[in-house]
């Protein structure tokens, strides 16, 4: 298990490397933020680049991961289809060859011919980042590759990620929107019960380089298996209650808000993008709780921070499935598991947690928000 982590940390940074460069060449950074208009407005890659930098993540993740661990190949998941169509109406299936010629000449079919824009891209997947550091010591969790899969989101908050706002964090507080939403997420679970039992997120714009001008990123990872239960992000201490402190989506049911409303003070009543930043301020601590009443979330997004969470001692419930029972306490009946399709879905709705959401740190903070919200959905 400390291979796989210190493998999937690696791949992370890549990751993070391709979505920076993508902001910071200039040919790449064009297409990123075109829109097409008029006839090429039909043309399904042109008016998408972005999603070309979501596959090729996606695709470097599963190349790296099934070289190193060939019996998870077939159970590495991501949020997009490789399948790409270019101007010229022709197919082409995105993966990451053995070479960076190669890459970039598979790619230069996919961009219209634009070697550019696809050597750049080319390189920056075949570029190893320098050595990601984490303390694996003791991770020893009796789990073989072939008992494993992986959920993949190669660019979550892709909005935030686009429109770049730049913003300067302060240390211990949520920062609603721009370029630090946008995250890469890599989500182990165990195939036979869906349990979600390792993170990793990484965090690509999180600060400027003082000496250089570029972004630097941090990461977070967590592991929690049959007792054994670590994290980079430290345990929350045991302080004063400072009172309950809810993330929620802007767009969230005005009957969600007035029911929180009356359990939060107005400046602990927060809101930001990105589902997996929303969830990300929960495992940092500056938010207590992040509801979704919609199921407009996917696995993707949910799972590597959910098992980040689970180290923490907290976790992922379906909100319907919370709301139904009696109980309080800790029942993992209603956690999020990522093993099964939803059969009555077609296409990505078959991931969605069609429930809605709620992560937490802590199960007495799960319990104010399920009762406040019992009766009113």
């Amino acid at each position: 298990m400390a291979d796989l982590l210190r493998l999937l940390l690696k791949v992370a940074e890549k990751a993070a490397n391709v979505a920076r460069v993508c902001r910071q060449e200039a040919p790449l950074f064009q297409l990123l933020v075109q829109e097409k208009t008029g006839d090429d407005k039909n043309k399904k890659f042109v008016q998408d680049f972005k999603t070309l930098a979501d596959v090729v993540i996606q695709e470097m993740i599963r190349h790296d991961v099934g070289a190193q661990f060939p019996d998870m190949a077939d159970f590495i998941h991501g949020e997009e289809s490789n399948k790409f169509e270019n101007g010229l109406g022709e197919s082409v299936i995105v993966t990451v060859c053995s070479t960076e010629e190669e890459t970039a000449a598979l790619l230069a079919t996919v961009l219209d011919g634009d070697h550019t824009a696809a050597s750049l891209l080319a390189k920056a997947i075949h570029q190893d980042p320098t050595t990601v550091e984490a303390n694996t010591d003791g991770l020893t969790v009796s789990l073989s590759p072939s008992e494993l899969g992986i959920w993949i989101d190669p660019i979550d908050a892709t909005s935030q990620y686009i429109q770049g706002r730049e913003e300067e964090l302060e240390e211990g507080r949520l920062s609603p929107s721009g370029l630090h939403c946008a995250l890469v997420l890599i989500g182990v679970y165990l195939r036979s019960t869906g349990e979600p039992i390792m993170g990793v997120i990484n965090q690509p714009f999180h600060h400027k380089d003082p000496a250089g001008g570029g972004w630097k990123g941090r990461h977070f990872w967590g592991v929690s298996w049959d007792g054994i239960n670590v994290c980079s992000v430290s345990q929350p201490k045991d302080g004063e209650d400072r009172g309950l402190s809810v993330v929620l989506s802007s767009s969230e049911k005005q009957v969600v808000k007035d029911a929180l409303a009356l359990l939060c003070s107005s400046d602990k009543l927060m809101y930001a993008s990105g589902a997996g930043y929303k969830i990300l301020c929960v495992i940092e601590g500056l938010a207590d709780v992040y509801i979704l009443s919609e199921g407009s979330t996917f696995k993707w997004d949910s799972c590597a921070p959910h098992a980040l969470l689970r180290a923490l001692g907290g976790g992922v419930v379906d909100l319907t499935k919370r709301l139904q029972m009696t109980s309080e306490g800790q029942d993992h009946t209603a956690e999020l598991t990522y093993h099964e399709p939803d059969t009555e879905c077609k296409g990505a709705d078959r991931w969605a947690n069609r429930g809605g959401l709620v992560a937490y740190r802590d199960c007495s903070k799960l319990n104010s928000v399920i009762a406040a919200l019992k009766g009113k959905l």
